[in-house]
Formats: structure tokens, sequence, C-alpha cells
């Protein structure tokens, strides 16, 4: 790919590129025969990946990781100097909410600053996590400031945590260049994992980002909303939603019921309702009622139950299923809610590794008067216990009821 002769040894780095998002990303363009450095600052997480070991699950990675590490045409490293040797400079940081739940819209541009003195002339840089809107046109201007003469453009990343590495070869990568010659370089990069480019101007791809998140997040509510309703009658929500949705295409979308949590979803609908002068009734309403549904399920339990005597288990502490990433994780919301209701409270998961306060699935099934599944592991589907279980997700059959 490198049209710059000598000038670069590299086709691409991915600075943030031991992360979710960055190292599949890494390791697919690798896989594709591109020359790839992962630049993090986490030395342990790139020693991990130099030795083939994935620092989490990501399915079909591990293999993949390998192979391109075999091949030579993947490397880790903690040393920033490798961004001045690639001709496409992927930078993976997003925009975060502060302690004041506002859009920190200078962390990027600040980061990429730390770093201008490892880039160079004729380099592509691309933006990939979300950022809030207008802080492509930050970067813009940060570079212009700098007199640097480097491509800039956003081209956000839309895989499904666990399902990167089919996704960001089967989805459409969405593109945007301030310029047709930025906009025209992202394409030609993403063309080596898929072959559907969709151009859109820098501010619009921000928003498209932004809205598809939203858009999640706000059927999730609608779906909890839902389950309460029919809670609140005493009805299976879960069964009313298979019924309904049963050969029946304008509902197939609806979602189950649960726990709507992970890095993304709460905070991309705040930074939308913060670009919108705070004008988004819909994500405002979002937010109430999935970051509530913890308080309500206890709530709801608290009447049938005398909790201040009794051990509650709860299965699952990653933020969905067949995850081992706790980020913002309702699981732990609703833990801190019924360690203040609860006499004990006992926490499990078969994939989180970096909590210590985890216990074996068979302790909590053998001290656990009563059960919560927090996320919806598919080991829990089937347990064989007489134990009472609060399964809102639908996952055992056994009723939503709470």
């Amino acid at each position: 790919m490198n049209s710059e002769g000598s000038r670069f040894d590299m086709d691409v780095v991915v600075v943030g590129g031991g992360g979710h998002v960055g190292l599949p990303l890494g390791v697919s363009f690798a896989d594709s025969g591109l020359r790839v450095a992962l630049y993090d600052i986490n030395s342990s997480v790139v020693e991990l990946i130099n030795k083939g070991e994935m620092p989490f699950q990501e399915r079909g990675a591990p293999d993949v990781l390998r192979k391109a590490l075999d091949a030579g045409l993947l490397q880790a490293t903690d040393d920033p100097s490798v961004i001045a040797r690639s001709e496409n400079v992927v930078v993976v940081i997003g925009t975060p909410i502060d302690e004041h739940l506002n859009p920190a819209a200078h962390v990027v541009p600040n980061a990429i600053e730390k770093l201008a003195d490892c880039l160079r002339p004729g380099q592509l840089l691309v933006l990939r996590s979300t950022v809030y809107p207008g802080v492509t046109a930050l970067v813009e201007g940060l570079i212009s400031r700098l007199n640097l003469d480097v491509d800039v453009a956003f081209c956000p990343e839309r895989i499904a945590e666990g399902h990167a590495m089919v996704e960001l070869r089967e989805l459409p990568q969405i593109v945007a260049g301030r310029t047709p010659e930025a906009t025209a370089r992202a394409g030609k990069l993403f063309e080596h994992l898929t072959d559907t480019i969709v151009e859109l101007g820098p501010e619009e791809a921000e928003l498209a980002k932004l809205f598809t998140n939203s858009w999640r997040y706000i059927k999730f509510a609608a779906a909890n909303q839902f389950y309460m309703i029919a809670n609140e009658f005493g009805l299976d929500f879960e069964r009313i939603r298979g019924a309904l949705a049963y050969e029946y295409p304008r509902a197939a979308d609806m979602p189950r019921a649960g726990f709507a949590a992970g890095p993304c979803l709460l905070k991309d609908t705040m930074q939308l309702a913060a670009f919108n002068n705070n004008n988004f009734a819909l994500g405002h309403t979002s937010m109430i009622i999935n970051e509530g549904l913890p308080l309500y399920v206890v709530s709801r339990l608290e009447k049938r139950f005398d909790m201040s005597n009794m051990t509650v288990g709860l299965l699952g502490m990653a933020f969905k299923g067949e995850s081992d990433d706790i980020r913002d994780s309702l699981s732990y919301k609703l833990k801190h809610i019924l360690e203040l209701k609860a006499e004990k409270v006992l926490c499990t998961d078969p994939y989180v590794a970096i909590d210590d306060d985890l216990v074996p699935l068979g302790t909590v099934l053998d001290q656990a008067s009563l059960l919560i599944i927090g996320a919806p592991h598919k080991d829990y589907a089937s347990l064989p216990v007489q134990t009472p279980i609060i399964d809102i997700w639908g996952l055992t059959g056994s009723g939503t009821r709470v």
C-alpha cells in the first residue's frame, strides 16, 4: 500500500491498539496483508499481544493474531516513535463524558497534540472512535495550526464487541474527509477490509455514529418500558414479545428486556443530548428507563422477599452476554443497590477476570437464597437449582416477572 517509497516502513499504526476497538482493527488490517503497528501505553498489554495472547475476549481473533505475528505483519509497542514510520495513523481515542456529565470534546485533539512530534508529511490521520460533533474540525484546526501536511478523516467503528472479526469484513464502512483527497485515501485504506464504502461529510459522519448508538439505546428503553408495563399487571413480557414477533417482520427487531449498558450507548446518548442543547426528550427518557431498571427490579423484589436476612447471588457481571467486558455494566449498579438491601451479595461471572471480588458459580449456587441474572450468559440458561431465579432477560424460559 505504501505509495511514499521508503518514507514509511509501516502501512498502519493504531494508536490505542491494545483495546477493544483498536486491536481487532489492527489484526484485521494485518490479516489483509498490511504492515501494522499497535501502539499502546499499557506495556503489559503490549507484551501479551506480542506473545500472541488476546488481553480480552474477541471471537475469532486469537488465531488471526498469531497468524499475523508469525507472518511478521504485526507488532505491538509502547514506543510512540512507530507513529512516524506509518503512512496511516488510526487513532481510537474517543470523546469521554467528564465528571459533570458533559462531553470532554478536547480530549481527542489534546491527545493528538501530544503526539504531534511523531506526525510526518504525507500521512493520513484517521479518527476511529466516537467523537462529539465538531471534534474532527478541531483536529483539522490543530493540524493546520501546527503546519502539518497531514490529511484528516473520520471513519467511525461500527462493530459489536465480540463480532469484530466478522463485522469489520461484512459491514459497510463510513468514511468522511473535508477534502476529496482525504476521503479517497480513507476509502482506499478501508477497502482492505470491506467492499462497501459510504462517503459522508465529517459532521454527518459524527452524527451518524451518535444516531446509531442512541437509536439502539432508545429501542432497549422501549422494550424495558414495555417490560415494566407487563410486569405491573403480572404478565410475562418475554412471552408477549415472542408472540407478537412470531413471523411478523414489523416487530422482529423488538429487543428483549434487560440491563442496557456498556461503554457506548449511554455515553453517546448523553453526547447527542448535549450537542442539541439538551433538547432530546427521547434520549433523556431512555436514560431514566434503562439506568433505573436495576432499582425497579430491587424495589419489586422487596415486595416479595425480606432481603435483609438473605444472601443474593448475582449471576453475570459483564455488560452483555458472552463478554468479559465490565465497562459501565449495570450489574455493578444492581450489586450496589442490593448491598443496601440484602444481608449478603455474592457475584460470579464465567468470563470476567479482573474483579477479585467474584466467586465461583458453585459457591453462589450453594449459598444464595435468591438468584438474579445480571448478564445473560448462556451458561445460566439451565441451572440445576431450586433457588428462585429472577430473569428479566427471559433467558431461562421460566418467566420474566419480578
